[in-house]
């Protein structure tokens, strides 16, 4: 199937229009589809692992942190904990492209007449297909457990489309991470040292005014900040307008900073 695949993407002159680039990037995100429907136990990270720490926080700091009242915790907590998972779900990527450059897989595809840019915007854009898996999960789970949308549907729609948008955005951070280590395990381990601080550095767990100022300093300009308020306006009601521009301009950041910085790391790795 992905002999098929990389046929495909040969059809194509190197460096043609944007039509073609779009059509390389889609072949190439079929193909980083099938691997991962061939080795399910890849998606752990964006199921498993979710639910457990929504279930730690829930029932095991749940009722310390809000003073036994773990249902209306609950509420806060999930949104948090989606955009944490989201961040957290895209360090794969950034192992899985460094496990590929190390296989030679990336030779392969430099001897095809596709874009430089293509393999990596391929395997970006078939991380869409885990973000929604997170977004399932957590708030399908999070029902069980009590959660409940306040705003209605059409507002939980539009806060799905936004996380998946954020972490669509925000692993381009990964990307480039795997462009620049050795190896897959180097890459998790840069990861969390760059995605814990800010999941936990941030209002996921609790409201920022009852952290010390310098922490509250670093929580308001961190980029999950935002993204949790604007995702607990959408599913609970609530101001979203200014969180919502912040969330936006968060997203173009890190594109118009870390896109080139990892095709500048796959020109050079690759």
């Amino acid at each position: 199937m992905t002999t098929l695949t990389l046929g495909t993407v040969s059809d194509s002159p190197r460096g043609g229009s944007l039509a073609a680039l779009a059509r390389h990037s889609v072949a190439l995100a079929r193909r980083s589809l099938i691997k991962t429907m061939r080795t399910p136990e890849a998606l752990i990270d964006v199921t498993l692992q979710p639910v457990i720490f929504l279930l730690l926080f829930t029932y095991l700091f749940g009722g310390a942190i809000s003073g036994g009242h773990r249902d209306e915790y609950l509420q806060v907590l999930l949104p948090g904990m989606l955009a944490q998972s989201l961040a957290m779900g895209g360090i794969a990527l950034g192992q899985n492209l460094n496990a590929d450059i190390e296989k030679g897989v990336f030779d392969r595809f430099r001897s095809l007449p596709v874009a430089r840019s293509a393999p990596l915007i391929g395997a970006v854009g078939a991380d869409i297909i885990r973000y929604l898996t997170v977004c399932v999960v957590m708030l399908g789970f999070g029902m069980i457990m009590g959660f409940r949308v306040q705003t209605g549907f059409l507002p939980a729609v539009a806060a799905v489309a936004l996380a998946v948008g954020f972490g669509l955005c925000f692993c381009w951070i990964s990307v480039w991470v795997g462009m620049l280590v050795r190896t897959p395990g180097a890459v998790q381990g840069l990861m969390f040292l760059i995605v814990f601080p800010l999941s936990f550095g941030s209002n996921v767990f609790v409201p920022a005014d009852t952290l010390p100022g310098w922490l509250q300093w670093f929580v308001n300009v961190n980029p999950i900040t935002p993204l949790v308020s604007t995702i607990r306006g959408l599913l609970l009601g609530g101001p979203v307008a200014s969180h919502l521009w912040a969330t936006l301009a968060w997203m173009a950041a890190l594109l118009v900073v870390f896109v080139p910085l990892a095709l500048r790391g796959y020109s050079r790795r690759a």
